[in-house]
């Protein structure tokens, strides 16, 4: 197992998730609580969470959290499900953040903008990658994290990546997301760009495509989509 890219799995766990389990403690009591996230190109993780709620009133206390996300099980046993905990301090996020979150989970515009709702974020300092049954891995953070570089490649890139695909490949997409994701067909378009695979959203279904490796500029995400596409339109056909 010396070949896989322990970062690269857990990241695609953590982008892929729909939901998670945030830990939080107050006065030494552990808290868990489900909640839903987006994740940001360099892995900050998104939170839309209501002042109301207790893991909001525990984080405003003490910042020190873990989110965990699960994949799915290989057998009937849960302990063979890969899964991914990721440790660090939560703080508040600029609104400016928000569309991103809201591009995941679309639905949430309903309440994003109530008074009592705020987006907070979580830069992950280390990580514990299960991949099954006896096969922990643990990740600090350079290891966790994408490439920056190809991070900032991504973000120059980004606004002409998705208006080029969404304006002339809509029927890939479509393929993409119900051929090869298994998602509903519907009006599919591409919301978001990483180095490790991109957000698609038809109304208020969502879906993450993971390329193949990571890649480091539009002509990886080109790759990616290709082979994405054919597999897709192949499995349409079958």
């Amino acid at each position: 197992m010396a070949d896989i890219d322990h970062g690269f799995a857990a990241r695609k766990l953590l982008r892929g998730a729909a939901s998670a389990t945030l830990a939080t403690v107050t006065e030494g009591q552990p808290f868990a609580s489900l909640v839903t996230h987006a994740v940001l190109p360099d892995l900050t993780i998104l939170l839309l969470l209501s002042d109301l709620s207790e893991h909001t009133r525990h984080l405003k206390a003490e910042p020190r959290c873990a989110l965990l996300v699960q994949g799915l099980a290989e057998e009937a046993n849960p302990q063979t499900a890969p899964r991914l905990s990721v440790t660090g301090l939560a703080e508040l996020a600029p609104d400016g953040l928000k569309p991103r979150f809201l591009a995941r989970h679309p639905y949430a515009a309903l309440y994003a903008d109530f008074g009592d709702f705020h987006l907070w974020r979580i830069r992950p300092a280390a990580g514990l990658l299960v991949a099954g049954f006896a096969r922990a891995t643990r990740l600090r953070q350079a290891e966790l994290r994408p490439d920056p570089a190809a991070v900032t490649a991504l973000a120059q890139a980004e606004a002409g990546i998705l208006d080029h695909v969404n304006s002339d490949h809509a029927d890939a997409l479509a393929a993409i997301a119900t051929g090869l994701l298994g998602r509903p067909a519907g009006d599919w378009r591409m919301t978001g760009v990483d180095p490790d695979g991109c957000d698609l959203a038809a109304g208020d279904c969502t879906a993450y495509l993971p390329w193949p490796a990571p890649v480091s500029d539009s002509a990886g995400v080109r790759m990616g989509l290709v082979q994405a596409t054919r597999e897709g339109r192949a499995r349409l056909a079958a």
